[in-house]
Formats: structure tokens, C-alpha cells, sequence
């Protein structure tokens, strides 16, 4: 079994974007209140006195999209610069991007993950949703801004839809040709959009490396980073290309992370809520923190088991909650 020392932090359970993968249209959502959201100081005392004694090294920030906090800059300083902290990543949309890259930079951050599910305006905002001009400009021009400061890895990522975006792969798989970036596919999964799974399904990784292997050919290739992704090489290409299996080729053997929710509940998997943990009530209420760590350890032993029994039922059925309510 991996090492579980990778946690993913949620800052923010709402987003500017609603993605028909994410945030259907219809669906109902309870949105956190922002009294309920750990606050930057409780996150620091979780990392240092519950998550970082645990072996917890390696840290991501998500959301819904993280950029609406407005103390996000400041998060990243936190964590960045506490001794222990050997990785930190963010995951956004980018749409805010392109104020705050060098903010962001300044305060430590070194890696990025960017969502970019169409090079197409208007196939764009299709996806992301919303009404009026297409929001891709702002999203490309974060994407550039992350590139001129130096952020490195750049990883992109593409949840690939049938009949919304599959037809782009190799358009996408492109940009990693000149550009030291790495593009990820990502196989649409069912999580809170029910009626947009059954309609469209999914494409499995092993026919998109077919579509890039007839065009130009693949080698493995290899780039930094904590989670999933089996990643490989157009030859002779800058960047890399990456697949994210968890439909067609189960990874729940290999997780190695834990993820804590805007409102503080720490969960060991995205789709198994076995054991989750409330860490916000008892810190405010003042809680012995000695006592949390001994409850968070005991989930953490208890991991290798949810992670076996993941890998045995694989990703079945149909998620109410949405991503941006587990913290993507």
C-alpha cells in the first residue's frame, strides 16, 4: 500500500463556473456558509498539529475554485512556508488567474493544475455554463499568465464528454508539443450529474492514447506529481500527456490521499465516506487536538481496507453530491 501523506485541502465549496460535469443544471445545491469554512488560522493549526505529526507532507488546494477565497494568497504563504511541507499544489479554473499568478508565485506556490476542457469558445461555455460572452479568454489568459511567471509543472486538465469535447483530444494533446505543459485527460465519471451520464457516457483512456499513437506515436513519459495519472509522451514533445483511469482502470489501490472539506470533515476517498471525521466542531468548542490526531490515525489505518474495497466494487452507480461539494 502507498504512503498516505498527500491531503487535499477544499478552501471553498461554491464556484464562478457550473460545469455540466460538476454542477448540473437543476441539481439543487446547499452551499456552505462562509462562518462554516475553515478558517485560514484553523487550517494551519490542523496541518501542524494534527495533519504534519501523521506524516502528511504533500498538499493540494481545490474547491470549487479556490481563487474565490479572498485570503487564498495568504493560505498558500501558510502552508508553503511551514518546515514540513515538501509539496504544494492548487487546482483552479483559471478565470482569476491572471491577477493572482504572480501573488501566488510570490507566496510559494510552485505547481498548478488549470481545467481546460475545450480549445472552442463556444464549446466552452457550453460546458462551463452560463449566460453571455464565452468566459474562455479570461481562462487562457490565467493559463499564459501561470506560464510567463513559471509554474512548473502546468498540467491542464480535460474531463473528456462524448459529443461535447472527445472530438478535440488531438487539438489538445497539441499544446504539449512546444510548450513545456502537460495535458491530462480526465474519464468522465458519475458524480451528481445523473442525467448527463446516462445520456453521453464516457470514453475510456486506452481509445484516446489510440487516437494520439495513430497520429504521432507514444513513449512513457514522466512528470512531477502526487496523484493518479499514467503519463506518456508525444515523441519529441515538450510537455507530456496524461490519463486518469478511474473508470476504465481502477486506481483505488494505489490512493494515497485523504481529502478535508471547506467545512472541515476529513474523508478518506472521493466516493466512500467510511469513517469520516468532523475536525471543525471540536476545534472550535476547544477540543484536545491529541485526542483528533488519535481519531485521524485511526482512519488513516483504516484506509488501506476502504481502499481494497473500492478497488473491488469499482466506481458503480450514481453520486448525489457534486465535486464541488466533496472538494475536487
Amino acid at each position: 500500500m502507498p504512503t498516505i501523506d498527500y491531503l487535499r485541502i477544499s478552501l471553498i465549496d461554491r464556484c464562478n463556473f457550473q460545469c455540466t460535469y460538476c454542477m448540473p443544471e437543476g441539481i439543487d445545491l446547499q452551499y456552505v456558509q462562509q462562518q462554516d469554512w475553515l478558517t485560514r488560522g484553523e487550517l494551519r493549526r490542523l496541518l501542524t498539529e494534527i495533519f504534519m505529526p501523521l506524516g502528511f507532507s504533500r498538499f493540494r488546494l481545490t474547491g470549487g475554485e479556490p481563487l474565490l477565497r479572498s485570503d487564498v494568497v495568504d493560505i498558500v504563504r501558510d502552508i508553503a512556508h511551514l518546515p514540513n511541507t515538501q509539496d504544494l499544489a492548487i487546482t483552479t479554473n483559471a478565470f482569476l488567474l491572471s491577477n493572482l499568478a504572480q501573488d501566488l508565485w510570490d507566496a510559494g506556490l510552485r505547481r498548478i493544475n488549470i481545467s481546460l476542457d475545450s480549445l472552442d469558445p463556444a464549446v466552452f461555455q457550453q460546458i462551463v455554463g452560463g449566460r453571455g460572452r464565452s468566459r474562455w479568454p479570461e481562462v487562457w489568459a490565467g493559463i499564459q499568465a501561470a506560464h510567463r511567471v513559471g509554474f512548473s509543472p502546468l498540467k491542464l486538465n480535460v474531463v473528456v464528454i462524448p459529443g461535447v469535447n472527445d472530438h478535440e483530444v488531438l487539438d489538445l494533446a497539441a499544446l504539449t508539443l512546444d510548450r513545456r505543459w502537460h495535458v491530462r485527460f480526465i474519464e468522465f465519471m458519475p458524480i451528481g450529474n445523473d442525467d448527463l451520464f446516462k445520456d453521453r457516457g464516457w470514453v475510456d483512456s486506452e481509445t484516446l492514447r489510440q487516437r494520439i499513437r495513430q497520429r504521432w506515436g507514444l513513449t512513457e513519459g514522466q512528470v512531477q506529481g502526487n496523484g493518479p495519472a499514467d503519463v506518456f509522451q508525444i515523441p519529441g514533445a515538450l510537455g507530456t500527456v496524461g490519463f486518469i483511469s478511474q473508470m476504465s482502470e481502477c486506481f483505488c489501490d494505489r490512493c494515497n490521499r485523504m481529502r478535508l472539506s471547506a467545512d472541515g470533515w476529513l474523508r478518506p476517498c472521493l466516493l466512500n465516506e467510511t469513517g469520516q471525521i468532523d475536525l471543525k466542531t471540536p476545534l472550535r468548542q476547544g477540543k484536545s487536538l491529541a485526542d483528533l490526531r488519535v481519531q485521524v490515525a485511526e482512519l488513516l489505518g483504516a484506509k488501506p481496507d476502504i481502499n481494497y474495497k473500492m478497488r473491488e466494487s469499482g466506481v458503480t452507480g450514481a453520486y448525489s453530491r457534486t465535486m464541488s461539494q466533496i472538494g475536487g
